[in-house]
């Protein structure tokens, strides 16, 4: 039986796509605050959120891992700063937040953020 695959393609073969998460993924972590598309944003998500984890752990097989993917200024903020604030976190270490649509060609664009501290409900 057929089944759908999951992820989006971007209109990219497999190695460029990744090329371009990393890519996002390593601006996320470095700025801490990213503005993109909406599926863009919604892909990087649970992207990140594999490295952060990863990174919580704090061993040197992890390092390792992360140094493979990032250059070694966002491989040592991760390990050493966003690995350590969301160690206690059990998920959810981004926040999508949509904006509108771009003027030129319509596209829905979001902000795509780390979470810093708990908002509470109203």
């Amino acid at each position: 039986m057929k089944k759908r695959k999951k992820g989006r393609k971007f209109s990219r073969k497999k190695d460029q796509r990744k090329a371009l998460l990393v890519s996002l993924a390593g601006s996320l972590f470095l700025k801490e605050k990213i503005r993109t598309t909406n599926a863009r944003a919604k892909e990087l998500s649970g992207f990140a959120e594999k490295f952060i984890t990863k990174a919580g752990s704090g061993s040197l097989a992890a390092r390792k891992y992360l140094a493979s993917f990032f250059p070694q200024k966002v491989a040592k903020k991760l390990t050493e700063d966003i690995g350590l604030r969301y160690k206690n976190r059990k998920g959810g270490y981004t926040r999508i937040i949509r904006l509108g649509k771009r003027q030129t060609d319509g596209s829905s664009l979001s902000v795509i953020s780390l979470v810093k501290e708990q908002v509470k409900p109203k």
